[in-house]
């Protein structure tokens, strides 16, 4: 395994900073000159936690765009889940993935394209999902347990005033900016970057953190997002998001999930890369990211597109890119990611 110095944070620094870029202004990365880096060290983190462990992990993804042409999963999640499971499958870990039925096909195509076609794939359904969320942690635990539960680019429901005010933070909770700013029928909603409530597309699995230490014990929970929205944010005090997202529907979007470990990128995608990459490293197992290459993951998004279906999440359109990006730009971090592992 690698060593855990200097050399070692250099490197996982080194992968941090070329997934932690903001090209679409959202605000939480760009904002770092100014306000500080959130989550520092978080990387580091889950990848030597990662790597460390030998059990199940869990990979959760899927952000449903109900104003998609066609309504679709966003092209952002699961390549990145398909990229980290691939890594932990070649290290021998049991891995399911999880997402609920509208992405599912999109999940199902990408993991498929991937070459993990015969992995698990757990379906969280729409009506009911709070039932389902709590058999799957039983049969879980009674299966050997959940080591990790990993969370990329998937949405969780927003803060109510509780939530906010049970975060960690120096000083007291902004109570009374909170009431004053959060209409509170939108508290405990799962909203999409313009703050719209997607509740009625995306299935509530927020039991699955709630409830997991209940039923697997020390199981340490990963969160990678972009914009706030995502669960892991609650790891991020509310007011200080809303300081850093654009625009005054920020005040709504934040998740109130937090995890463990909370990585952030301009693309979660990214963030998948980064951890992937990170475990390999940690793991003294660099090879497993070879056969992974540009062209692979250019198929991963093509296949989803074409196959699950999948679309872009601003544009909403069955365009092969992410997150607004073409298929390219999207594309020069995976290169530079595997430039720095001595692969190209």
């Amino acid at each position: 395994m690698a060593n855990e110095s200097g050399e070692w944070e250099e490197r996982v620094g080194r992968l941090e900073s070329l997934v932690r870029r903001d090209p679409a202004a959202r605000g939480l990365i760009s904002s770092e000159a100014e306000r500080g880096v959130l989550c520092e060290g978080h990387l580091s983190g889950a990848a030597l936690s990662l790597s460390a462990s030998r059990g199940p992990v869990a990979i959760l993804t899927g952000f449903f765009i109900p104003h998609g042409e066609p309504p679709a999963a966003e092209t952002d999640g699961p390549p990145g889940a398909v990229t980290l499971a691939r890594v932990l499958r070649g290290l021998g870990r049991e891995v399911v993935l999880v997402t609920d039925e509208p992405c599912a096909g999109g999940l199902r195509a990408t993991a498929e394209a991937g070459g993990l076609g015969d992995l698990q794939l757990a379906v969280v359904p729409l009506v009911g999902a709070e039932s389902w969320c709590l058999d799957f942690l039983s049969r879980r635990r009674d299966a050997g347990g959940l080591d990790h539960l990993v969370a990329i680019e998937r949405v969780g429901p927003s803060h109510g005033l509780d939530s906010m005010a049970a975060q960690s933070r120096e000083g007291e909770p902004p109570a009374a900016d909170f009431g004053q700013r959060v209409p509170e029928p939108s508290w405990g909603c799962c909203h999409n970057m313009r703050a719209r409530v997607i509740d009625e597309w995306t299935a509530d699995v927020s039991s699955l953190f709630d409830r997991l230490h209940e039923f697997c014990g020390e199981a340490v929970t990963v969160g990678i997002g972009d914009g706030g929205n995502e669960i892991g944010m609650g790891a991020v005090p509310w007011e200080e998001l809303v300081a850093r997202l654009p625009g005054e529907h920020s005040v709504q979007i934040p998740c109130r999930i937090a995890t463990d470990w909370n990585l952030l990128a301009g693309i979660s995608n990214w963030g998948g890369w980064a951890l992937a990459a990170a475990v390999a490293l940690a793991a003294g197992r660099i090879e497993l990211i070879d056969p992974l290459t540009i062209e692979w993951q250019h198929e991963l998004v093509s296949r989803m597109v074409a196959d699950g279906p999948g679309v872009d999440g601003p544009s909403g359109r069955a365009v092969v890119g992410v997150d607004g990006l073409s298929i390219d730009d999207y594309l020069v971090p995976w290169q530079a990611i595997r430039r720095e592992l001595g692969l190209e």
